[in-house]
């Protein structure tokens, strides 16, 4: 599990693409693989993977092909940067929001609002995940822990403000328009609007 709160974004060195299945090799710090084992979680651009191989601060994951269809990592080459999180543990501070790194899919940029301190950035997903996605609530994208503002359901779009720092320190400082980031949506909100609408089926209040 993790908490949404990217550590910093670090280098894809190496790709070896096979049939199916992607390992990818990216460049940590000392900082991140201190501690760190085989088999451990780690979050890479939001997508929960396993450590197969450690050395010094090169890590290895493998991606398959479910994992390659549904999130950006499917298009990632050499030399692109990557969010990174370590899984937190007890005790730790949980500075965002309980995220698994379970991605549902990707969404779109579709517009990005600049001014001298803010950067207002519009995403566009499939309109079946807006009932999830709710004003003030959370939403996990490329692994950050993210508020949503002013979602559209009917056209599938919600904004999130970054602050300077989060621009700094992850990808979302370098996005442009059309790109994609993965999305996971809070699964407390999911079980709870999962939940009344089985109620209300049940009732006959909902068909």
């Amino acid at each position: 599990m993790f908490t949404g709160i990217i550590r910093g974004r670090f280098p894809v060195v190496s790709i070896e693409k096979k049939q199916g299945l992607h390992t990818f090799t990216i460049n940590l710090n000392t900082t991140l693989v201190e501690g760190l084992t085989l088999g451990a979680s780690v979050s890479v651009s939001g997508v929960c993977l396993t450590v197969t191989k450690i050395d010094e601060t090169k890590v290895y994951f493998d991606a398959m092909q479910e994992t390659l269809d549904k999130t950006t990592l499917g298009k990632v080459s050499m030399s692109d940067v990557v969010n990174i999180e370590r899984s937190f543990s007890v005790g730790d501070e949980v500075g965002g929001h309980i995220v698994s790194g379970h991605v549902y899919g990707m969404a779109e940029i579709i517009n990005i609002e600049k001014s001298e301190h803010n950067c207002v950035v519009t995403f566009k997903c499939p309109p079946f995940w807006m009932k999830y996605i709710l004003d003030k609530g959370f939403v996990g994208l490329d692994g950050c822990s993210l508020t949503i503002v002013d979602p559209d359901s009917d056209a599938g779009t919600f904004k999130v403000w970054f602050i300077p720092e989060t621009l700094s320190l992850t990808t979302f400082g370098t996005k442009g328009v059309g790109d994609f980031v993965n999305l996971e949506l809070d699964s407390k909100t999911q079980t709870i609007v999962e939940t009344v609408e089985r109620v209300l089926v049940e009732k006959g209040a909902l068909s």
